[in-house]
C-alpha cells in the first residue's frame, strides 16, 4: 500500500502496545466501559448487545448499504472479488477451503474466519492483537498487498469510487447511509457501512439458545465444560471464545493459544509462512499462538483449524484427545505434542466412542440453520432476496 493511501486509511486503526505476553497465553486487559448504543436492532435475541465504536453508530441504511458492498465484485481492483467470495452465508459466512485465493490469484496463508457473531470478537484476524474493530480489520482485505485480496490501491481507487458515484442504486444508498455529507462515497465510508453489515451478522437460533438440546449433547456439554477435556478454558461463554467482548463488557481479554498443531524445529515452530502471534510481537514464546475462534455453525465451516488443515470434527477431536498432532515425516515433520509454547490446556484425553459422538453431538447443538438461510443477510442483488 502507497504511502498517500496509507495516510487516508490508517487513521482508521488505533494501534496499542501488546503485553502481558508469556510462556502460556499471551493476552491484554485493558478497561472498557459500557458504550453508547446507536438504537439500531441488532436482533440478537438473548445474547448481549454488541459493542459499537463511538465514529460509527449502526443504521438501517448503513446495514443495507454494507450489504450491498458486501456482494458487489466492482468494490475489487479488478472486478472479480467480493467479500462474499471468502465468505458465503451458506456455509455461515466461510468459503469451504483450507486457504482462499484473492482477486489477482495470490493464495492466501489462513483458513477464511466465520462472520457468525463477528461482532463479538475482542480482536480480528486470527492472530493480531492491535486489531480491535471490525473497523480495523476490513482495512486488511481491502487494501493490502502482502497477499493481495479485494485489490484496491492508489491507481484504481479513484476509478472504484466512480462505479459506485455513478450507479443510481448506490447514489441513493450512500446519501441514506450519510445524510450529513456531500461527497459520501468514500473509501472511510465504505469501510463504516461494510463493518455495521457485518457487525449485525448475529447467530441466536441454534439448539443450545433455544433450549432445545439432545439428551446426546446434554452429556456432550458437560463433557466439553470437564477438567477431563479442558475445552471450557479458551472456548467459554455465549460465543463460545474467551476473546470475547460486547457492550456491556468491563474487562477485555484477548488471549492467544498454542495447540500443538506443528514444531517443525522441536523450538516450537510453525510452518514459515505463519507463525501466529509471533509474527505481531517477535517473542519466540508466542510462535504458534492464534485467537480462539466461536464454535458456532461448525457444521457449515470446515476444514478446521487456522490454515484449513484438519477436514472434519471428528479429527479435530482426535487431534486434541492425542494432545496436539505428530507429523512424522514431510515438510511440515515434527512432535507438535512436545511443542514447548503449547497451551497447558492440551493435554490430551481419552474419550469413549459413545462420549466422542456426545461430544460432536453437543457442537452440533450450537449450529444455526436460520443463520445460514435469513433473507435478511443474503445477497441483495438476487431477486428472491431483494427486500
Amino acid at each position: 500500500m502507497s504511502a498517500n493511501l496509507k495516510s487516508g486509511l490508517l487513521t482508521l486503526l488505533v494501534l496499542t502496545s501488546v503485553t502481558g505476553c508469556d510462556g502460556e497465553s499471551s493476552y491484554e486487559v485493558t478497561a472498557a466501559g459500557s458504550t453508547n448504543h446507536s438504537g439500531f436492532d441488532f436482533q440478537t435475541g438473548s445474547l448481549p448487545m454488541p459493542r459499537e465504536p463511538n465514529d460509527n453508530p449502526a443504521s438501517e441504511e448503513k446495514f443495507q448499504l454494507g450489504r450491498h458492498l458486501f456482494y458487489d465484485k466492482r468494490l475489487s481492483g479488478n472486478q472479480t472479488f467480493a467479500c462474499e467470495s471468502c465468505h458465503q452465508q451458506a456455509l455461515a459466512f466461510t468459503d469451504g477451503l483450507a486457504v482462499p485465493t484473492g482477486s489477482t490469484g495470490e493464495v492466501l496463508h489462513r483458513n477464511s474466519q466465520t462472520l457468525t457473531n463477528v461482532a463479538y470478537n475482542a480482536s480480528y484476524t486470527w492472530a493480531n492483537p492491535v486489531l480491535h474493530t471490525i473497523e480495523q480489520q476490513l482495512v486488511i482485505p481491502l487494501f493490502g498487498e502482502f497477499p493481495v485480496e479485494m485489490g484496491i490501491n492508489d491507481a484504481n481507487r479513484d476509478e472504484i469510487l466512480q462505479r459506485f458515484e455513478q450507479d443510481p442504486r448506490y447514489q441513493t444508498l450512500f446519501n441514506q447511509a450519510f445524510p450529513n455529507e456531500q461527497q459520501p462515497v468514500t473509501l472511510p465510508n465504505i469501510i463504516k457501512a461494510l463493518a455495521v453489515f457485518n457487525r449485525a451478522l448475529i447467530s441466536k437460533e441454534s439448539d443450545f439458545d433455544q433450549g432445545t438440546m439432545s439428551s446426546a449433547a446434554l452429556r456432550g456439554q458437560a463433557l466439553f465444560n470437564s477438567e477431563k477435556m479442558e475445552c471450557f478454558h479458551c472456548h467459554s461463554g455465549f460465543n463460545f471464545s474467551d476473546s470475547t467482548l460486547h457492550a456491556d463488557t468491563v474487562f477485555v481479554s484477548r488471549p492467544f493459544f498454542n495447540t500443538g498443531l506443528y514444531n517443525l524445529d522441536e523450538q516450537g515452530s510453525y510452518p514459515a509462512q505463519d507463525n501466529g502471534l509471533y509474527t505481531v510481537t517477535a517473542n519466540a514464546v508466542d510462535k504458534g499462538k492464534f485467537r480462539p475462534p466461536t464454535l458456532r455453525n461448525l457444521a457449515y465451516t470446515a476444514p478446521y483449524m487456522h490454515d484449513g488443515s484438519i477436514a472434519t470434527l471428528s479429527e479435530v477431536l482426535d487431534f486434541y484427545a492425542a494432545g496436539g498432532r505428530h507429523i512424522e515425516s514431510g515438510f511440515y515433520q515434527g512432535d507438535g505434542r512436545l511443542n514447548p509454547n503449547k497451551s497447558e490446556f492440551v493435554n490430551g484425553f481419552t474419550l469413549s466412542p459413545q462420549e466422542k459422538q456426545d461430544v460432536l453431538a453437543f457442537l452440533g447443538a450450537l449450529n444455526d440453520e436460520a443463520f445460514v438461510r435469513n433473507p435478511r443477510y443474503a445477497n441483495p442483488f438476487l431477486p428472491e432476496n431483494n427486500q
